[in-house]
């Protein structure tokens, strides 16, 4: 038994390494139906640049992240559906309306996964060859992250009137210029899309180190991790760094990120991270061939533990986490 606290589960489809099969849209749609219908929390979808030599691993997907969920958002009804997109390769307006829009369109099941990881190939795409310097990208970043959930609570809940009687749009008091003005971007807003239905869009974090903790903290919803040895010591202090900033610890979730090759996607492996308290739960990276095998006996087995929940618990990408904005 668990002490009511249940295991988080996302997948993240990916290219075979034999690279002998590309997944297309079919096969993707396919992927995400079968992962709503075993009650896992989200789906992640990857965007990177292609490799740039014949000695490069290029395993990207062959669809633009954000374009990928709008299409999966349209054959799937509860799961969450999470796209990566740079702080390179958009702007913060753009990025922040695409993904207020992808919310309304997903129901309120859409999120954001922005890497603190600077990408040599996707900066040079973007009259950038030079790249920034480490400092600079990540102030840069929290920047960016800033200006974009500001603009997604620039509109309150009830600002939006559709008055026709008084050809009333918005109630002016109602919505609130964020009006940056900062080192890297300049940003006056509103969007011109409604507030979100779960609050605001998702925002995942990974490729985290020294300051970008504290980045969290402030921001995030959820991070992901990639497995570490002192894994609990780590987890307690990203906890610790939420309370200090004033948050409820629970607004930030933990995911580590497994493979589905190899011993540390067994019941067993699993079950022991979770119980030491070293995450909420995992991000499994797979082909989308290798669901079923993960869901049969993997998935069955955690769930015959009592470590995952039976069903979705709401309809929002908050609501299966908990997370504040959510319907719980």
């Amino acid at each position: 038994m668990t002490d009511g606290t249940m295991m988080h589960l996302a997948v993240s489809p990916m290219l075979d390494a034999s690279l002998q099969s590309v997944p297309d849209f079919r096969s993707l749609a396919s992927f995400a139906q079968k992962a709503e219908a075993a009650g896992l929390d989200m789906v992640l979808l990857a965007d990177s640049a292609p490799a740039a030599d014949a000695d490069t691993p290029n395993r990207q997907m062959p669809f633009e992240a954000t374009t990928l969920l709008a299409a999966l958002a349209t054959v799937t009804s509860r799961i969450g559906l999470v796209a990566e997109a740079s702080t390179v390769t958009h702007q913060p307006y753009n990025l922040a309306r695409r993904f207020a829009s992808l919310d309304i369109i997903s129901h309120g099941r859409a999120g954001w996964h922005a890497t603190m990881a600077q990408a040599a190939r996707e900066v040079a795409n973007f009259s950038r060859p030079e790249g920034f310097s480490d400092d600079d990208f990540r102030r840069r970043a929290e920047e960016y992250i800033g200006i974009v959930q500001g603009l997604w609570q620039g509109w309150d809940a009830d600002a939006l009137l559709f008055d026709k009687s008084s050809g009333r749009f918005h109630d002016p008091e109602k919505m609130h210029l964020l009006d940056h003005k900062g080192e890297f971007f300049s940003v006056r807003g509103p969007l011109n899309v409604a507030r979100s239905p779960q609050d605001m869009p998702v925002l995942v974090l990974s490729g985290l180190s020294g300051h970008d903790f504290d980045l969290a903290a402030r921001t995030a919803d959820l991070v992901l991790l990639d497995e570490a040895q002192d894994g609990k010591a780590r987890y307690d202090d990203l906890k610790r760094r939420v309370a200090a900033c004033g948050r409820d610890p629970d607004a930030l979730r933990t995911l580590v990120n497994v493979s589905a090759n190899g011993p540390d996607i067994s019941p067993d492996k699993l079950e022991e991270l979770f119980r030491a308290k070293s995450c909420d739960g995992f991000n499994v990276a797979m082909p989308p061939s290798a669901l079923d095998g993960f869901v049969e006996p993997v998935l069955a087995e955690l769930r015959r533990r009592g470590l995952v929940r039976q069903d979705y618990r709401g309809t929002t990408l908050r609501g299966h986490f908990g997370l504040a904005g959510g319907d719980q």
